[in-house]
């Protein structure tokens, strides 16, 4: 759902060029807020959750590609190599946790 002619119909005044940016700043604000009072605990399991909304878009960048788009089929190779870096990653990770039999004997 495009938001921005919602916004920039609201009245305000403002060009909708300065509200995008507004956003963008305040969710970069807002995003780093949270992620820094993540615990470590936490991170694995929420980063394979990022991964799987990442794995929607995917999706839709599938069909953005089907009709002919070029960024469609840009957007299908990025998100595609998040998706797998990604869960790569994590389960390097999570391979930290697990106990090595090799030292157990």
């Amino acid at each position: 759902m495009n938001l921005m002619p919602l916004i920039a119909s609201s009245g305000a005044g403002l060009d909708p060029i300065l509200t995008a940016v507004v956003l963008f700043v305040l969710a970069l604000i807002i995003g780093f807020e949270v992620i820094t009072k993540v615990p470590p605990m936490l991170h694995t399991p929420l980063v394979v959750a990022s991964h799987a909304m990442a794995s929607i878009m995917v999706v839709e960048a599938i069909r953005a590609a089907g009709h002919g788009s070029l960024l469609g089929l840009i957007a299908l190779f990025i998100g595609t190599v998040n998706v797998v870096g990604g869960y790569l990653i994590a389960d390097r990770m999570l391979a930290m946790f697990k106990k090595d039999k090799k030292k157990e004997k």
